[in-house]
């Protein structure tokens, strides 16, 4: 009897150690980028009290932050592509309409919620109403630019009239004064004047014109998939370049640890005096993290859980790897590959749906910016004892900029997945 029972004991053990071992395997990357924060963190404070330190000095620190962060942008253009191409390619075109206005839908959804919240937080705490003394952060905020300018610009740039430029630039519609000049006092009176009176020009600036790229990869992909046979040879080959390219970033992204410590531990150092900054930010910071904190833990996983009926904690701690990635290095579009990775291999969706919602929502969703210009347009109103009305409130929802919330473009791919999963089946099968 004893024998057995150390028998079952040792099993049990063994059990337990293996389960553990597993863990640690499949979870290395993700515990080692979480690691890599820490000491970053922990770097970044320690060297900023040990000297002063010169540009230059901070700038070895980011090198080898900065060169993790080049590798990520170079797989980014011809992931999103072959990515875009081969999914909707292997798809049939009505699956692939019903895919992309389940996407839009979520996405627009996701968004109104988050400037709705950035209205309530920012209207409840009224971070602009106190001694803020920060002008140039004010000054940001309040930039020239017009509702219509930024919305034809979004139009425009579908439709980029050089697909190799659209890799590399971007139309931004200018606008000046006929009469600007270098004279102080007149500039500081010209806003004064009508900006519809104001000379319309543009021009291209260096920025990649994703929006036209996934436009583009879209129309060749519904063309190749009704071209049958016929487009069978180049959606092949636009497959082949996407697994290639999944397979780079997947070496990639073990440097992820390495190259997040880094990043952090240099920003840390070049940042100013960190108590002079929480003081000039005071309320306005409050109200931001406020916002992205209830959207993210909150609303999205509601959202998530209602749709698909399950509980969004395993989905959003397999997605960690990728929400450290864009918190280290500061640029969702340099994470994507990444959270195609964990979207795909950990919480196992369609490599069909994320590589098709992914690059799209990495375009067109703007739940983070979206409640971030929310905050900021009523908070310039409030610093400079603007009455807002009702009705101009519910106005602001006009200046939109390409930004990715990387946990609300993951949620959608897997609600879209969900939604989707009977009609690829069929196809499946």
């Amino acid at each position: 009897m004893d024998l057995q029972d150390n028998k079952e004991l040792s099993l049990s053990v063994q059990s337990k150690r293996k389960k553990r071992e597993t863990f640690i395997r499949q979870n290395l990357l993700t515990l080692l980028t979480f690691l890599a924060v820490i000491i970053g963190i922990s770097i970044g404070f320690g060297l900023r009290e040990a000297k002063t330190w010169t540009k230059r000095e901070v700038m070895y620190v980011y090198f080898p932050g900065e060169l993790f962060l080049r590798i990520l942008r170079c797989l980014t253009l011809p992931l999103i592509m072959s990515s875009l191409i081969s999914s909707v390619g292997n798809l049939d075109t009505k699956l692939s309409g019903k895919i992309g206005l389940r996407a839009i839908c979520y996405y627009l959804i996701t968004t109104v919620l988050a400037i709705i919240l950035g209205i309530v937080l920012v209207v409840s705490i009224r971070p602009g109403a106190g001694n803020f003394d920060d002008k140039e952060l004010v000054e940001k905020s309040a930039r020239e630019s017009t509702t219509a300018d930024a919305l034809m610009d979004i139009v425009r740039n579908l439709f980029p009239p050089n697909l190799f430029q659209a890799t590399i630039e971007q139309y931004k519609t200018v606008i000046t004064h006929p009469e600007s000049s270098e004279n102080d006092t007149f500039r500081e009176n010209v806003t004064e004047v009508s900006k519809d009176e104001w000379d319309i020009s543009g021009e291209f600036i260096s920025s990649t014109n994703i929006l036209g790229l996934v436009v583009f990869s879209l129309v060749l992909g519904v063309t190749l998939a009704n071209m049958k046979d016929k487009g069978k040879p180049l959606l092949d080959v636009v497959t082949s370049l996407s697994e290639a390219m999944m397979l780079i970033t997947a070496k990639v992204v073990w440097f992820t640890p390495i190259g997040v410590l880094f990043l952090i531990a240099a920003k840390l150092i070049e940042m100013e005096d960190l108590s002079a900054v929480a003081g000039q930010l005071g309320l306005f910071t409050l109200t931001i993290l406020t916002g992205f904190l209830i959207h993210s833990v909150i609303i999205l996983p509601a959202v998530y859980s209602i749709i698909t009926k399950t509980w969004p904690f395993t989905f959003i701690y397999n997605m960690s790897q990728s929400l450290i990635t864009a918190f280290g290095t500061a640029s969702s579009s340099a994470t994507l590959p990444v959270t195609i990775s964990c979207l795909e291999q950990k919480n196992k969706v369609d490599a069909r749906i994320s590589r098709f919602c992914l690059p799209i929502g990495a375009t067109i969703n703007m739940d983070g910016t979206a409640l971030y210009e929310a905050v900021a347009a009523i908070f310039v109103a409030q610093f400079r004892n603007v009455s807002l009305t009702a009705g101009k409130i519910i106005a602001i929802r006009d200046r939109f900029r390409t930004a990715v919330n990387v946990l609300g473009d993951a949620f959608g791919a897997g609600i879209v997945a969900h939604l989707s999963s009977k009609e690829l089946q069929v196809i499946d099968i």
